[in-house]
């Protein structure tokens, strides 16, 4: 089965998920990898925005919410 196939596969289902910024319910930010710098040495780097039902190759079960915060 491939993981486009897997109803669980979801980002709001991994632990680098984060909803707390996000400016609208079906979206949010990845945590996995670190923040994108910008052009200007003034400029704060940004967290990739990513949709709730997106996926990446990143996600396992092991990454999973459900008793794995930390």
């Amino acid at each position: 089965m491939s993981m486009t196939q897997t109803a669980d596969v979801a980002c709001t289902k991994c632990k680098f998920f984060d909803d707390h910024v996000a400016k609208a319910a079906s979206e949010g930010l990845c945590r996995f990898n670190p923040p994108v710098s910008q052009p200007s040495a003034e400029a704060h780097g940004l967290w990739p925005v990513v949709s709730s039902n997106d996926w990446c190759g990143h996600f396992s079960a092991d990454s999973r919410t459900a008793g794995t915060a930390d």
